[in-house]
């Protein structure tokens, strides 16, 4: 089972660039069919009402069981002081995850402190800052912390390569490999962190799955390796906030402690 745990979907209210105003998922479902992607990780669109923008995204999922998971996006500064009602609510619609993005705000302690008590991990957008992490990664120990794009979507080179020794250092620090171009440090980051610290992301509907998908079978990993980059890890880290689901194609993994 190959799982996509990076796509967006859903409707945005920004009208400034693709990623705040719409993600239709129909020519990317066809793509991911085709490339043998069986579930997707969907995440909102950026949006000034997160919690209108989580719910519709909770519909597709709920359309669709088995098909699609979805994390739910907060605004640190926005929505300071409803975190916990906010995520508390997409968890009763079945959401797995947080996405926190730093082009809305840097990561709070209120949001951490509630995918402590949610047990959710967090996918936090980085973009290029890199330093904080091991603030978030020391405070936050039982907290998965998914770092996309290898920790910069704008091919940030010095970013990328820190965010690699955060990755072999702390437990908690994964990455995932949407948008990543400079292939060597994808090479690298499995070398130094070990292929259980790296998820398979398309960053769809925007990317193509299959070619994203190209850049994990490149890598010539063994089967078992690159089964974990391309489903196992993703299972492991949000089996805490998983529920069963009739007819559910996400299959319930091991526990997995970030202690050392």
């Amino acid at each position: 089972m190959i799982i996509d745990c990076h796509c967006h979907a859903g409707k945005g209210d920004g009208l400034t660039g693709p990623w705040n105003t719409d993600a239709p998922l129909g020519a990317y479902l066809r793509r991911a069919r085709a490339a043998g992607i069986s579930v997707t990780n969907l995440l909102p669109s950026f949006h000034t009402d997160y919690g209108k923008a989580n719910r519709e995204v909770a519909g597709i999922v709920a359309g669709a069981p088995g098909r699609f998971t979805a994390f739910a996006f907060v605004h640190a500064d926005r929505d300071a002081g409803r975190v916990r009602e906010l995520l508390g609510e997409a968890v009763r619609l079945g959401m797995i995850g947080v996405k926190v993005h730093r082009n809305d705000a840097r990561l709070t302690r209120e949001i951490c402190d509630a995918a402590r008590a949610l047990r959710l991990p967090i996918l936090y957008d980085v973009v290029g800052e890199i330093a904080p992490i091991e603030l978030y990664a020391r405070q936050y120990r039982d907290v998965a912390f998914i770092i996309p794009h290898l920790g910069s979507f704008a091919d940030a080179w010095a970013a990328q390569l820190a965010l690699i020794d955060h990755l072999a250092r702390h437990p908690n620090v994964f990455t995932d490999t949407a948008g990543v171009r400079r292939f060597d440090l994808l090479v690298e980051a499995v070398r130094r962190a070990g292929p259980a610290k790296v998820l398979f992301g398309s960053d769809g509907p925007y990317l193509h799955p299959g070619v994203e998908l190209a850049k994990i079978r490149a890598l010539g990993l063994r089967p078992a390796d690159e089964r974990l980059i391309l489903g196992a890890n993703f299972l492991q880290i949000t089996r805490g906030p998983r529920r069963a689901r009739a007819g559910s194609g996400v299959r319930r993994a091991a526990a997995y402690s970030f202690s050392r």
